[in-house]
């Protein structure tokens, strides 16, 4: 016998002598197994310029090569969903905007549609009101896929990308400040409609934008198609097929880029989508070059919809008659922000009490919403997005609960990343896109 991690030796005159302890379980396995010895456990975040926000990966690698992922949330957790169980069902539309904060309106859509299914009467919003929802969703989902690109080719080390990206992005901020006063956490979508028109000055840039960005998708494929460091770091890495991603529940262009055509404005349409004419993108090779192409291939296909969308504007109102649930819409803008218009202060204030005493109790109170359930999917950036809201008859929700494409999503990440080496966790947890605002709520 000869001495090992749980027993010393020494010689003496009497012979060899062994001192059997318990020792450490670790040394001990280690002792048996000689891959363990070279196995460390390294904290990937939450400050990690890489992992997309305050998302912290734990580690488990063998020299380059990573045997476990543990992904671990919640260091943005902001108490959203709960604090929407204290205001009233119009005040939720600001909370929800800052979830998924590249995402702010496909949050305020979902939210408002539900709570129009909760009051019934989603055949009463206006014609204009529903395209301009269309309009301004697929401006967002374009600018959420250019945060992807540009933070991704970034994180993989074209950082001239980054500049690009967030170049365009910047452009179709300034549309949003045009037409909703703020250029994210807009709080735009109400329930019953949009909480202000859409100004002519702001058409007139979309469509310079509708000219402008093909030409950049162009610039953007022409700088990394062909790329053979992106290549390298893009196909077959963190491969993840149709059964994974049903498995696993991921929706969006991950599942796409795996060649499953479900997008849910296609196979559950709202907001007239089915009016719409666009494709579907998909791929077939399940992994970041798919992704990566998929998601290109959809900011073409938003830029039709836009096109579309403008191209139907036709003059109306953009909430619904109902004075009980319509405030606050029709606003102005003056030097202070977007408040309601000095008119209809000095025609409440001076002329009529009924309209005064109206409008504190709808303020202050707000309207009430019928007891009852419901459950709206609406396709995101980054996949269903899912708003499941119940009401106890009263002024405020009694829950509300966000179905997360981010936090699901997230859970993939294993599945991707474990048998492949450190560097290509990057690429990716990156591929998913996870959004931490919202995955944390």
């Amino acid at each position: 016998m000869t001495g090992s991690n749980y027993a010393t030796e020494r010689e003496t005159t009497e012979g060899r002598v062994f001192t059997v302890t318990g020792g450490d379980w670790d040394d001990v396995v280690s002792g048996v197994d000689p891959i363990n010895e070279g196995r460390i456990v390294v904290n990937m975040g939450p400050q990690h310029p890489s992992t997309h926000g305050v998302l912290r990966l734990i580690l488990e690698l063998e020299g380059e090569t990573v045997r476990e992922v543990r992904s671990v949330v919640g260091y943005l957790h902001t108490g959203i969903e709960k604090n929407l169980e204290f205001r009233n069902w119009v005040q939720g539309s600001t909370f929800v905007t800052r979830m998924d904060y590249l995402s702010p309106l496909f949050n305020e859509t979902g939210y408002a549609l539900a709570v129009e299914k909760l009051l019934g009467i989603e055949e009463q919003i206006t014609e204009r009101a529903t395209t301009i929802r269309v309009l301004m969703m697929e401006l967002n989902r374009i600018s959420s896929h250019l945060v992807w690109l540009a933070t991704t080719a970034m994180e993989l080390g074209a950082i001239n990308m980054m500049l690009y990206g967030f170049r365009e992005r910047e452009y179709i901020l300034e549309i949003f400040e045009l037409i909703t006063g703020l250029r994210m956490n807009h709080a735009y979508v109400r329930p019953g409609g949009v909480a202000q028109d859409v100004p002519d000055e702001a058409i007139v840039k979309i469509r310079d934008f509708l000219k402008l960005m093909p030409k950049r998708l162009k610039e953007y494929e022409d700088l990394l198609s062909g790329q053979p460091i992106w290549l390298e770091r893009t196909q077959n890495v963190a491969v993840l097929d149709v059964t994974g991603c049903l498995a696993l529940g991921v929706t969006g262009p991950v599942l796409r880029s795996a060649g499953l055509a479900w997008d849910l404005r296609k196979t559950m349409p709202y907001c007239g989508y089915e009016t719409y004419e666009f494709d579907v993108p998909t791929h077939t090779d399940g992994d970041v070059w798919g992704r990566y192409l998929v998601r290109n291939a959809e900011i073409r296909e938003s830029l039709k919809i836009i096109e579309q969308a403008v191209d139907r504007l036709k003059p109306g109102p953009v909430m619904v008659d109902d004075k009980k649930i319509a405030w606050p819409a029709q606003l102005a803008i003056g030097v202070d922000g977007m408040g309601n218009s000095l008119e209809h202060v000095a025609k409440i204030m001076g002329q009529s009490m009924e309209s005064l005493i109206h409008h504190f109790k709808l303020v202050t109170e707000g309207f009430r919403v019928p007891p009852g359930q419901v459950y709206v999917g609406i396709e995101s950036p980054r996949g269903e997005l899912g708003v499941h809201a119940v009401s106890d008859g009263g002024t405020r929700p009694y829950r509300v609960h966000y179905r997360e494409p981010s936090f699901v999503n997230l859970q993939a990440l294993p599945a991707m990343a474990e048998g492949g080496l450190i560097a290509d966790v990057i690429a990716g947890g990156a591929s998913l896109d996870p959004v931490m605002g919202g995955c944390d709520r």
